[in-house]
């Protein structure tokens, strides 16, 4: 003897499901008419379609829905990775919470389980030479990525690069960038 088929049963448990919850829409979006709903108030009836052998129902995949999920969880994981190296390269809490939203003790865990060494206190101003250097860097690398002063993304990941670059923390690197923004010395 034949097994039920697996989807019958899944279809009839949702319909169920919706129709004790009071979404009759849903199951007419799944292709349920009156009639076909008036028989899952008969528990014979609904014993006998979801014991059925053959499939009465089919799957359709909504494959922009699925595609959409999938980037959903490449766009977690890059931005598991951009938090990461931003507290490598000496990111401020204040910085990943702006860009991702984590609260200080989500940076401070991430900070753990990255073994990085707790933070005191602010890191120092860039000397003449250093601001001088970045500023040869930052500039040229602006044009010609064609970056927009008010792309903050964009420029979070020069800023990464140029903390890489010069071995400088990424939270002076950004205080830096923005207080020339501010200032409109661009």
């Amino acid at each position: 003897m034949s097994a039920p088929h697996p989807l019958n049963q899944a279809v009839i448990a949702q319909a169920l499901h919706d129709l004790r919850n009071g979404q009759l829409r849903r199951c007419k979006a799944m292709g349920f008419g009156d009639r076909e709903l008036d028989a899952l108030k008969h528990p014979e009836l609904v014993s006998m379609l979801v014991n059925a052998t053959v499939s009465w129902c089919s799957v359709k995949v909504n494959r922009e829905v699925l595609q959409r999920l999938l980037h959903q969880v490449e766009d977690v994981e890059k931005e598991i990775a951009t938090v990461d190296r931003m507290l490598r390269l000496g990111a401020s809490t204040a910085m990943v919470s702006k860009f991702y939203g984590l609260t200080h003790q989500e940076v401070a865990l991430r900070r753990d389980v990255l073994g990085l060494p707790k933070r005191k206190g602010r890191h120092p101003v860039l000397s003449e030479e250093q601001d001088t250097g970045l500023w040869g860097r930052w500039k040229p690398a602006v044009e010609q990525r064609g970056i927009a002063l008010d792309d903050d993304m964009a420029m979070l990941h020069l800023t990464l690069d140029l903390a890489e670059e010069l071995a400088l923390p990424a939270s002076v690197i950004w205080a830096t960038i923005r207080g020339w923004i501010d200032q409109g010395l661009v």
